[in-house]
């Protein structure tokens, strides 16, 4: 049976960072985006990771011609800073699209522009301790007010790693395959052929399908299993060290 992709407005904003699996969260995070929910409260922190190892994961994300010169990131208790910056205008990071999600992301210039900020600023407000609707109303503002930008070129979020456990289309978190996510606006999955029925992890098994379809923060989730996206960060781990 086919299962219509549904989703609040807000949250295809919020969730169309990457989760986000796009969680695709992507993440994609990332898949993040599929979900159709957000859990806003900081009442709930996603655990915080070795740093090195957290490191590794998130350009365990990237394609290997980016990684080495990409900037990363690193959560901490009071949110994400900054531990390596740019040279080529990636940037890898292990969003949460849920507390418990893990959602490891490498977004090209465009995407660092428009859709990281919205995740550094959750996270922050979620280290706060900030309500559900306390959350909620400030993201909103976010986007209203243009403290989030919205994107004017290709955005595009790599979620190759692994080890992605992100939301699905059935509000639970689950492993998900190596992705790529393309912001389309306004593409559906009619318009891609995409048969998006559900399997038993909750997601469609679909090469390609869209997600928050027809709307301004339309994604395109490409899998690429084939990708041997493991030892990126064991490869460029000696270089992301703090500075």
């Amino acid at each position: 049976m086919k299962n219509t992709l549904k989703f609040d407005r807000l949250t295809r904003s919020i969730l169309a960072v990457a989760c986000l699996s796009l969680v695709m969260s992507v993440g994609n995070t990332a898949i993040g985006q599929q979900s159709g929910q957000i859990r806003y409260s900081g009442k709930e922190q996603p655990p915080l990771m070795d740093r090195q190892r957290e490191i590794a994961l998130a350009l365990s994300a990237c394609p290997q011609s980016v990684a080495g010169k990409a900037a990363v990131y690193v959560l901490e208790k009071y949110g994400y800073v900054k531990v390596r910056e740019s040279q080529n205008g990636f940037t890898a990071i292990v969003g949460h699209a849920f507390p418990s999600s893990i959602d490891p992301q490498c977004m090209n210039e465009e995407a660092t522009r428009t859709h990281l900020p919205p995740q550094l600023k959750l996270a922050e407000l979620r280290a706060q301790g900030k309500t559900s609707e306390e959350i909620k109303r400030i993201m909103a503002e976010g986007y209203a007010n243009g403290s989030f930008p919205k994107p004017t070129g290709v955005a595009i979020d790599y979620m190759l790693s692994k080890e992605n456990l992100v939301p699905n289309f059935k509000g639970g978190v689950s492993p998900y395959p190596p992705h790529v996510m393309f912001f389309v606006p306004g593409i559906t999955n009619a318009e891609l052929g995409a048969d998006v029925t559900l399997g038993p992890d909750g997601n469609p098994h679909a090469p390609a399908f869209v997600v928050n379809e027809g709307t301004a923060q339309a994604i395109i989730i490409v899998t690429a299993e084939a990708h041997a996206a493991q030892g990126h960060g064991a490869e460029h781990n000696h270089s992301a060290g703090a500075q």
